[in-house]
């Protein structure tokens, strides 16, 4: 007699969306799906050197950015410098171009620089002269207006003043120059830029410079005189033997031998801001502003290392 038996049916495996569970020998063992997975490394645990910089804050950035910027452009305007330098010694020699500079930046600021000299020698008698005359030595007066002019305000006004004006006529021209393509067909035929654009401006400014440094220093005088003499009561003999008689030549020459550096940095600055001119017009109003700015400032940083050299080379008695 046989008896069936019912076979219990197995429920169906659950369904997962991993993959299937793995059997080894007569057991079955099943492995979980997240053991299969690949395994993700936490940000944390990359190495170092893989994962970016954190930004700067926003004023650290832009002092970094202005930095980077001013040693980029001391190395243009180095390169500049040394290239002009060097094609001086190539022919042919730019004489006509560099007289027409002479005329051009020499010649046409003169009447600003007879201006600013002649008022400014004025302004100085008066604020002099009330000055000593509460003390009782208004008779000094011519003296300390020779010496001051002789020393420093005839040559480093009339850069900060005349250096304006150049620098920024320079940087005009070259700029639109660089805008409009011309400086690279000046390359295209085989020429330098620095030999044909730079050179003459620097021998000129270099030249021209002494000149109006003079020009400035006698027409101050002549201002400071005219004052003392219709205001003051100061004869002009008088004042005019006093000056002369505390100005030595080493005096006026260290005043005078700073005019050709401040030539130099007036036709480099322009030259240079010139020669990177970009974006039409616009880049070269931005160009002749930045000259002006640059002009100023360096000649007034320079003109105290160059004063506290003339101490050296011309000591006063």
């Amino acid at each position: 007699m046989t008896t069936d038996r019912k076979r219990p049916v197995a429920a169906p495996p659950p369904a997962s969306n991993g993959p299937p569970a793995a059997s080894s020998g007569g057991g079955s063992t099943s492995v979980p799906p997240q053991s299969l997975q690949p395994t993700s490394v936490p940000p944390q645990s990359q190495a170092p050197n893989s994962l970016p910089p954190p930004p700067l804050p926003p004023l650290l950035a832009r002092i970094n950015e202005n930095a980077v910027g001013f040693v980029e452009h001391l190395g243009q305007f180095g390169r500049m410098t040394w290239g002009a330098l060097r094609s001086m010694f190539e022919r042919p020699l730019e004489i006509r171009s560099t007289l027409y500079q002479m005329e051009a930046l020499g010649v046409r600021s003169a009447a600003i620089a007879s201006v600013t000299a002649l008022f400014v020698g004025m302004v100085m008698a008066v604020q002099f002269a009330i000055g000593l005359q509460k003390f009782g030595g208004m008779e000094y007066t011519g003296r300390i207006i020779g010496l001051s002019f002789s020393r420093e305000l005839a040559p480093t006004l009339t850069a900060v003043i005349v250096g304006g004006r150049i620098g920024a006529g320079i940087a005009a021209e070259v700029g639109s120059m660089a805008v409009t393509e011309q400086i690279d067909a000046i390359r295209a035929l085989g020429a330098s830029p620095l030999k044909k654009l730079v050179l003459p401006r620097l021998l000129a400014s270099i030249v021209v410079m002494p000149v109006l440094g003079a020009f400035a220093l006698v027409l101050g005088f002549g201002g400071a005189m005219l004052v003392c003499a219709t205001e003051f009561g100061i004869p002009a003999g008088f004042f005019l033997r006093t000056a002369l008689g505390s100005v030595t030549f080493n005096d006026y020459f260290s005043g005078m031998y700073k005019t050709p550096f401040f030539g130099a940095i007036i036709a480099l600055v322009g030259c240079h801001f010139g020669l990177i001119t970009r974006g039409g017009t616009e880049g070269v109003g931005h160009a002749t502003t930045r000259t002006v700015v640059v002009t100023s400032i360096t000649i007034l940083i320079a003109d105290f290392f160059l004063t506290k050299m003339s101490i050296l080379l011309f000591p006063t008695r």
